[in-house]
């Protein structure tokens, strides 16, 4: 199995080092390089085309934020990953705008650290829990306030869920009571890809269970 290599762009010296041990450490990723400059950060990902760049927000010369855009823009195959300590709703919200594939606050552990790298990685989306519960709250409001509807949907690209295209395939056929062997192999995935992508769904979606999933779905108009 090919190993995840990840560029980190983080300017805060111990939390740079710190990742770079939590993800050093484990057997399926790779750091492919580190740097502490927004800037830096997109020139060595488009120069080292690594599998995820993991990117603060607060950055030098030009924030994570724009970072991500050019990147995006440059090469949409690189995935994305805010890390960052920022939990404000134009932070999250701008960061999906600029096409970041998930985002992780510093306060998460080592695991879901690990595990939204290799989940970006091969193609899922990653929202941090506690970031979810900010994405579930606006959803509400904008839902509450009738010129707000629409706002977050247009906000995070897709779906108000910010549920990816190949995430909405996979809902699709969790509604449809496909299980997940089943559902790996309509897509023609790996079991364990479709494990992440439902991971990342539940998340999304804020529920527990692929039962609450499929009725979140059919509330809200998602298939």
């Amino acid at each position: 199995m090919d190993k995840v290599r990840v560029l980190i762009v983080e300017d805060h010296d111990m939390a740079r080092m710190g990742l770079s041990v939590i993800l050093g450490s484990n057997p399926r990723i790779e750091i492919a390089d580190m740097c502490a400059d927004g800037q830096i950060g997109v020139d060595k990902a488009l120069e080292l085309l690594p599998d995820v760049v993991i990117m603060d927000i607060g950055l030098p010369t030009i924030d994570g934020i724009e970072a991500t855009k050019k990147i995006k823009a440059s090469n949409p195959k690189i995935k994305v990953l805010m890390y960052t300590s920022r939990e404000g709703d134009d932070d999250i919200f701008d960061s999906f705008q600029a096409g970041a594939d998930g985002y992780i606050t510093k306060g998460a552990t080592s695991e879901q650290t690990v595990s939204a790298v290799i989940a970006v990685s091969e193609g899922a989306g990653w929202l941090d829990p506690a970031i979810a519960k900010v994405v579930l709250t606006n959803i509400r409001r904008g839902n509450d306030i009738p010129e707000k509807r629409g706002e977050i949907n247009y906000k995070l690209g897709k779906n108000l869920y910010g549920l990816t295209e190949r995430e909405m395939e996979v809902l699709a056929l969790i509604v449809d009571g496909l299980t997940n062997p089943q559902i790996a192999e309509k897509l023609v995935i790996t079991i364990s890809t479709t494990k992440t992508h439902v991971h990342s769904i539940l998340q999304k979606l804020y529920v527990g269970t692929r039962a609450k999933a499929i009725a979140m779905a059919m509330k809200e108009g998602l298939v």
